[in-house]
């Protein structure tokens, strides 16, 4: 019978990298370690790992048993750490990063309830637009809008972000709502001197005739009458409602992205950390 402790080492390994990472964390010996793989692929009759003098690689058979054996090292921890915690509260400093406008409008009342809800906790809040490395940057969580760039991050899909082409009433009656083959000849506003947009299968070379760094000026600029922005839902959303925005190329988003609360390990979670991303996720459900 396979052990189901060998199937966590084996999760470890894939994480850390490494069998002398993993063996320093399970407190074991670098040949106990490799001695227990080989004897866990000569029970499964798989290769789950490619081995040479300076690289670990997982096979594809290993990625997917990965995924289950990481589960079932997910679920060992969180029973040990219910036991453990024994139902306190969170405690301690929470680092968290969220793209600006997501925070701004989004994340800030989940914060505000949170800290309410749980005294003893405090939050950092860091909010930024460019690429956060959790680790490097010492955060416990963070909020990422579209594809996933670092597979070794622990995700949960929080809902999704739609992208809308939206112009002024104003705009509409003096040029027209536009077809999509059209866009490229009309009024834009982007974010950089040349861009490419998709509308209803067609792409078209953009050249703004604004060009900002900010999503909230875009928008602004668009209610004004300049042009036809490209902006998020969460942005939009009330100037659509009313009727100081339109909706463009019908009701489909020109760009839908998933959004995730991401964090380092599944192994060893803070308490703290596993509340907050259900308050998260809670909300989004309401």
């Amino acid at each position: 019978m396979i052990s189901p402790a060998d199937m966590i080492l084996f999760a470890t390994v894939v994480r850390e990298g490494s069998f002398t990472a993993a063996a320093r964390r399970m407190g074991i010996t670098k040949q106990a370690t490799s001695e227990r793989i080989a004897k866990l692929e000569a029970q499964l009759g798989v290769r789950l790992l490619e081995r040479t003098t300076r690289k670990l690689r997982v096979t594809g058979a290993g990625a997917t048993y990965y995924d289950r054996c990481a589960s079932i090292a997910e679920q060992v921890e969180e029973a040990n750490r219910e036991v453990q915690e024994g139902g306190d509260e969170p405690i301690g400093l929470l680092r968290i990063a969220s793209p600006t406008l997501y925070g701004r409008r989004y994340l800030v009342p989940v914060v505000t309830q949170f800290l309410i809800t749980h005294p003893r906790v405090q939050i950092e809040l860091v909010l930024a637009d460019r690429r956060i490395d959790l680790v490097e940057d010492g955060l416990d969580l963070a909020i990422h809008i579209g594809a996933l760039e670092d597979s070794s991050w622990v995700a949960r899909r929080l809902g999704e972000a739609a992208t809308y082409l939206v112009a002024s009433p104003g705009y509409l009656a003096q040029h027209g709502s536009p077809r999509a083959k059209d866009l490229q000849a009309a009024r834009c506003i982007g974010f950089n001197a040349f861009e490419t947009w998709s509308v209803e299968g067609v792409k078209s070379r953009i050249h703004p005739v604004l060009v900002v760094s900010d999503l909230e000026v875009a928008c602004e600029a668009a209610m004004a009458g300049v042009g036809i922005a490209r902006v998020p839902d969460l942005l939009c959303r009330e100037a659509v409602r009313e009727g100081r925005l339109r909706i463009l190329f019908g009701p489909k988003p020109a760009v839908l992205r998933p959004i995730y609360a991401v964090y380092p390990s599944r192994l060893n979670l803070p308490v703290k950390v596993r509340r907050f991303v259900e308050a998260l996720a809670a909300h989004v459900d309401a």
